[in-house]
């Protein structure tokens, strides 16, 4: 005997209202949040739909921009939601960063600072802590290879010229880039930025590896040192070109 559906699963619903098959039929674009967050949840748990729970999901989390930010604990606190579920989720969410973010690959000329903003702010705009980076360059200001150094708190990220540096001498850097996100949304450089990026200026003269810029990532727009005219080295002849994106 077949196992009796559930009056609540999505496959008693009319064909032509089920998620996946109105997006094969009619295109993505015609479903709602809720209904594309169904499609990768599957199925919902004993009293709701996978429609229910992907309302549930987005209201308990702030909508689609608020998933983003949700931590895997938080997420599996909610009724219906597993591991499994979660890690599908958040593998979604990081392939969709990544088809936002413009191609960064070794060799790739770095020409301005909105060069390294469209490539990083997709995966730095939603992140709830601050995170440090380094873009490590060659002599004609293309890309080696880029690397986290820290990973904050709320409002501070603890970063050191000794830890950064020792990357780019072991990498044999001609020059770096430093970025870092606000998760206020708001970029304006700090007193501890200002002075964080002139010890790391420092740092680099003595070492014979510039400093070209300090970017400072926030919420659809970014602040750069380079750009501003705020590096101490201003002495070098070696810089990216000004630009600037609103």
């Amino acid at each position: 005997m077949a196992p009796r559906k559930q009056a609540n699963s999505i496959t008693t619903w009319p064909e032509s209202e089920r998620p996946r098959e109105r997006l094969l039929a009619k295109g993505s674009d015609t479903l709602s949040d809720a209904q594309l967050l169904a499609i990768l949840l599957r199925t919902g748990r004993r009293d709701s739909s996978a429609v229910q729970v992907a309302i549930e999901l987005l209201s308990r989390s702030g909508g689609v921009g608020g998933l983003a930010t949700c931590g895997v604990e938080e997420l599996c606190a909610i009724p219906g939601m597993g591991p499994a579920k979660v890690a599908q989720l958040k593998a979604a969410i990081e392939l969709g960063r990544r088809s936002l973010a413009t191609p960064l690959s070794t060799g790739t000329r770095i020409s301005t600072s909105v060069d390294l903003y469209r490539h990083f702010h997709p995966m730095l705009r939603d992140q709830k802590h601050e995170i440090f980076k380094v873009v490590l360059l060659d002599a004609k200001n293309s890309f080696v290879k880029e690397a986290t150094v820290s990973k904050g708190s709320l409002t501070l990220s603890i970063v050191h010229p000794r830890e950064v540096f020792a990357f780019a001498v072991r990498e044999s850097a001609a020059g770096v880039i430093f970025l870092h996100n606000h998760p206020s949304g708001d970029p304006t450089p700090s007193l501890e930025d200002r002075q964080l990026t002139d010890r790391l200026v420092a740092a680099g003269n003595l070492l014979g590896i510039p400093v070209l810029d300090h970017i400072v990532i926030g919420d659809g727009r970014y602040v750069s040192f380079a750009d501003e005219g705020w590096l101490a080295s201003e002495g070098t002849a070696r810089h990216i070109g000004r630009s600037r994106m609103a």
